[in-house]
């Protein structure tokens, strides 16, 4: 019984330090593989945070390009800025410098543009803070302009324009814009015709076109609504360049325009309801910092079947203050319908004339033009002599707020009067509010 006793208490005792073994084992094993697997976490984690903070090579090579292009884009505004689609067509809706002067680009800051900092690893993996700035609205109002032009001539007919427009910015740079206005047309022997005009549009760029479209309808007091719309297409030919001062030097721009909606010649054409399609290219090319050439291409088709073609040239030097420009106007129709229809349709009217013109400041709220030209026009294969004066100035009430005001006086016709002479008078301007 002792032997068993012994051998009992061998087995029992054996057992017991193998048990004690096994479990200090069993928790060197456990210690081993946790600080193995937080080893393992933190290495992970690391690299994962320094895959998140450090690009590669290929994806900051692309961030720079695209900060280049940025810089560059900065650059190609367009050198000019043409009139807005006008119906009324005559000889001097097409004269550019009835508008305002272009509006140049600003010169770059600096020519060869710094690559942005690479971005530092952070230095602790705490999650980013909530932003508190406010969300930016989707459209901002961005300017309202309001046009006027009274005309009257020697035979008794009168226009008044009256168009304000309201122009917002997208979050994208696009802006969209709202016309609207008053106008009224009064002529001997029809009932005078009043007009409420209503657009819509939008204005946008696919790379460096930029693309215009606006419809809307015209409400008259007592004849049907009419629907109108136009388009236009504006492509670089060339890469504007600009002096270290900001002026234009170089520049070739060419659009395409689509137009259509009620002829706005006179209250007779408005109320035999006679509408207008139109279509066609503009060139301008700043051949120089003082020479540039305007060219304009317009093809007609109307609803009482008469078709038209009409050509604008302008070729201008400005030297100082003053400026020298040659104008060609031609205009041709199929049929001469101004009997029945109402409007000037001539079978062949070419007009040519010299322009000299002074443009300065008088004082630093106040900017005048005055310009005077002389020529010659071919109606029915007879010359007469054509003249015209005007002036226009500009006013700047304060930094965002400036109007203009301008008259002229021409003889260049835009209806058959016989033998009688024909003479228009134009009050035109505009007033800008900038938000």
């Amino acid at each position: 019984m002792a032997d068993n006793f012994r051998r009992y208490f061998f087995v029992s005792r054996y057992s017991l330090y193998t048990e004690l073994i096994l479990g200090c084992l069993q928790i060197e094993l456990g210690i081993i593989c946790s600080v193995g697997i937080w080893t393992l976490s933190e290495a992970k984690l690391q690299a994962a945070q320094a895959h998140q903070t450090w690009k590669s090579p290929s994806e900051l090579t692309e961030r720079l390009t695209k900060f280049r292009r940025q810089e560059e884009s900065t650059l190609k505004m367009p050198p000019y800025r043409l009139k807005p689609p006008i119906l009324m067509a005559a000889p001097e809706n097409f004269n550019p410098d009835l508008q305002l002067p272009p509006v140049l680009p600003k010169p770059p800051q600096n020519s060869s543009p710094l690559p942005p900092a690479l971005p530092e690893p952070p230095q602790n993996s705490s999650p980013p803070t909530t932003s508190t700035e406010p969300r930016k609205p989707d459209a901002v109002l961005e300017s309202i302009y309001t046009d006027y032009r009274y005309d009257t001539d020697n035979f008794g007919q009168t226009n008044l324009f009256f168009e304000p427009k309201i122009q917002f910015r997208l979050n994208n740079g696009n802006k969209i814009f709202i016309k609207t206005g008053f106008n009224f047309f009064e002529q001997r022997g029809v009932e005078s015709v009043t007009n409420f005009p209503l657009q819509v549009g939008w204005q946008g760029k696919i790379g460096q076109v930029t693309l215009q479209t606006a419809a809307g309808v015209d409400v008259f007091n007592r004849l049907p609504t009419a629907i109108n719309l136009n388009a236009k297409v504006e492509v670089p030919i060339s890469r504007p360049r600009v002096s270290s001062s900001g002026q234009l030097l170089s520049a070739v721009m060419l659009s395409g325009n689509l137009e259509q909606g009620p002829y706005k010649s006179n209250a007779r054409t408005l109320d035999n309801q006679i509408t207008a399609w139109r279509f066609g290219p503009d060139l301008y090319w700043q051949i120089d910092r003082n020479t540039s050439l305007f060219s304009s291409l317009r093809l007609g088709s109307y609803n009482d079947g008469n078709a038209e073609v009409q050509s604008f040239s302008r070729l201008e030097r400005k030297f100082g203050q003053f400026s020298l420009a040659a104008n060609l106007f031609n205009w041709s129709f199929n049929r001469n319908l101004e009997r029945t229809s109402g409007y000037f349709s001539p079978l062949d009217f070419l007009v040519y004339n010299a322009e000299v013109a002074w443009e300065g400041d008088i004082s630093n709220f106040l900017r005048c033009r005055l310009a005077a030209n002389l020529g010659q026009q071919r109606l029915q294969g007879e010359f007469d002599n054509a003249y015209t004066y005007q002036t226009r100035c500009t006013v700047k009430l304060s930094p965002n707020i400036e109007t203009d005001l301008g008259y002229s006086f021409s003889n260049v016709r835009n209806q058959d009067t016989g033998g009688s002479a024909y003479g228009g008078n134009s009050l035109t301007g505009q007033l800008r509010v900038k938000f």
